[in-house]
């Protein structure tokens, strides 16, 4: 993977291509928002704080790419990222979550990066430390014994008539203790060791109480803070366990990790990065839109959902539990399919917070054949692979797939329009039988022709109300 501050706007459309057809224009203006998170980042201080990112509405019919181009972008941007639909917000004073809980979720995102990140840093060392720890349980260092006092509790007298004696065995002692040592550690690291089992004191996993709380919005956060007070209550429980040694070398590197990181250092180089090149993806925004024909229940509290998010998205300060966290730079991608209301039926204020709007077309039989076929992860290569596992070699006629693409257009046509998403259920369909025989069916090569393809879907696609039910 190329380094995100190293990608241009072309780059990044050609990263996006090898998972997603067609989409231009939508890939085109992430590619954009994307680099300017850089192009900021270069320009120096008093300009850089007056920059504010373009945020990006997304309006298309399902099924089109919006939601895959959001998780696409999170591999390719490298900062923390986090999606969320809209619909899982209500006002304040409903049940549900609250907006502001976003921003909290997406600096957990980002103290897990940073987290990780620190872990590959010193993970050189932490192997160190847990190796001289198993090389401690399976070689307990011995004192030397001018070091033990007698039984009156006086150092015994040395009868050696030269007076560094003592000091000339403890020398040699620790040489031969030092060379059995790294005798241990070689045989250690050549793996002649790995079947042997050590008693250790290892932490628990979940020794901290689990605390859960339904509450109204504004308070989901009580729950977290409650869990970090009980775990300094009740500290982790250390456990002996009996384990083979390749184990206790995972257990004891992790226990390392832990203690070396630097939490503060963490935190800091989080919170920096979730206000520098944090990215929000709001999906489903559609769904919080007022309709312009008016009405109540919902409605009010829809409304009252643009309302919360607007201070959030022009630029406010968050509180959070590890500080607080200004969203003036954060970016927001927000798409929806707008097919029962209009981006003008979102408020006023909140509109012009999007100023970048991009519409995402329809998908046709040739993106549905391209979609099977191109990406890295198409579907057609998919049943291929998972076939394989069944020793069933799975072949796809060029003719095939198109009769695929052609069926799934057409049943999208008679009945409700969910874009790509329906080739899942057609792929499923066509391949049923074969699914369920694979197992049964040993070596043998299956191809799969456009009569086939027609002999399996007939009724369902001539029958607009089982298909409807089916397809």
């Amino acid at each position: 993977m190329i380094p995100s501050q190293s990608l241009t706007p072309k780059d990044i459309v050609v990263e996006l291509d090898k998972f997603i057809v067609g989409q231009a224009d939508a890939k085109r203006s992430v590619a954009i928002a994307l680099r300017n998170r850089w192009r900021r980042r270069q320009v120096p201080s008093p300009l850089r704080e007056e920059i504010a990112p373009k945020n990006i509405i997304m309006i298309g019919p399902t099924g089109v790419g919006k939601t895959e181009i959001a998780r696409r972008l999170a591999t390719l941007a490298q900062s923390p990222f986090f999606k969320v639909e809209a619909s899982k917000f209500t006002e304040v004073g409903y049940v549900g979550r609250d907006v502001e809980s976003m921003i909290r979720d997406l600096i957990e995102i980002a103290i897990s990066m940073v987290k990780e990140e620190e872990k590959t840093r010193i993970e050189g060392l932490a192997e160190a430390n847990a190796e001289e720890r198993i090389l401690d349980v399976l070689l307990p260092p011995v004192s030397a014994p001018s070091s033990a006092p007698g039984s009156d509790g006086m150092q015994p007298y040395s009868m050696n008539n030269e007076g560094d004696g003592s000091t000339l065995i403890s020398q040699e002692q620790e040489k031969k203790e030092d060379s059995t040592r790294e005798k241990f550690r070689e045989m250690l690291r050549q793996g002649k060791l790995d079947e042997r089992e050590v008693e250790l004191d290892l932490a628990e996993s979940h020794s901290t109480p689990m605390v859960e709380i339904m509450t109204t919005s504004g308070m989901e956060d009580m729950q977290s803070n409650l869990q970090d007070a009980f775990s300094k209550i009740f500290p982790k429980k250390k456990k002996k366990r009996k384990i083979k040694i390749p184990d206790a070398l995972k257990g004891l590197t992790q226990e390392e990790m832990e203690r070396l990181i630097d939490m503060d250092k963490v935190t800091s180089e989080a919170l920096r990065r979730t206000e520098e090149s944090g990215i929000i993806f709001l999906d489903e925004i559609d769904k919080v839109a007022s309709r312009s024909s008016g009405g109540h229940g919902p409605e009010v509290s829809r409304e009252g959902v643009q309302r919360d998010l607007l201070p959030i998205v022009e630029g406010s300060t968050v509180t959070t539990k590890y500080g607080m966290v200004k969203t003036d730079h954060i970016l927001f991608i927000a798409s929806g399919a707008f097919h029962l209301c209009k981006p003008s039926d979102l408020i006023p204020e909140l509109q012009g917070r999007f100023p970048i709007r991009v519409e995402l077309t329809p998908l046709g039989k040739d993106e549905f054949v391209r979609i099977l076929t191109e990406p890295e992860s198409a579907l057609v290569k998919q049943y291929i692979a998972m076939m394989a596992t069944e020793n069933v070699e799975l072949v796809f006629e060029d003719e095939a797939i198109d009769e695929l693409a052609g069926i799934a257009v057409e049943v999208n046509e008679k009945t409700e329009e969910i874009g790509a998403r329906r080739l899942h259920t057609v792929m499923e369909r066509v391949l049923d039988e074969l699914s369920f025989d694979a197992s049964e069916r040993g070596e043998e090569r299956f191809v799969v022709t456009a009569e086939y393809v027609k002999k399996q879907l007939q009724d369902v696609v001539e029958d607009r109300d089982l298909s409807r039910f089916i397809l």
